[in-house]
């Protein structure tokens, strides 16, 4: 496993990065929102 470093916290947003802030990943879907099926497919591969 990779050893973490001591980082200083920073927000962007309310979103809080180092520290011992867990990873955040933002993503967005490229299926058409009216092709609920395929939507949710590519969201729950995502999660």
């Amino acid at each position: 496993m990779i050893e973490r470093r001591t980082t200083r916290a920073v927000y962007v947003g309310n979103v809080k990065i180092g520290d011992n802030a867990p990873i955040v990943v933002q993503s967005m879907t490229d299926t058409k929102t009216r092709n609920i099926d395929e939507t949710l497919a590519q969201i729950n591969r995502l999660a």
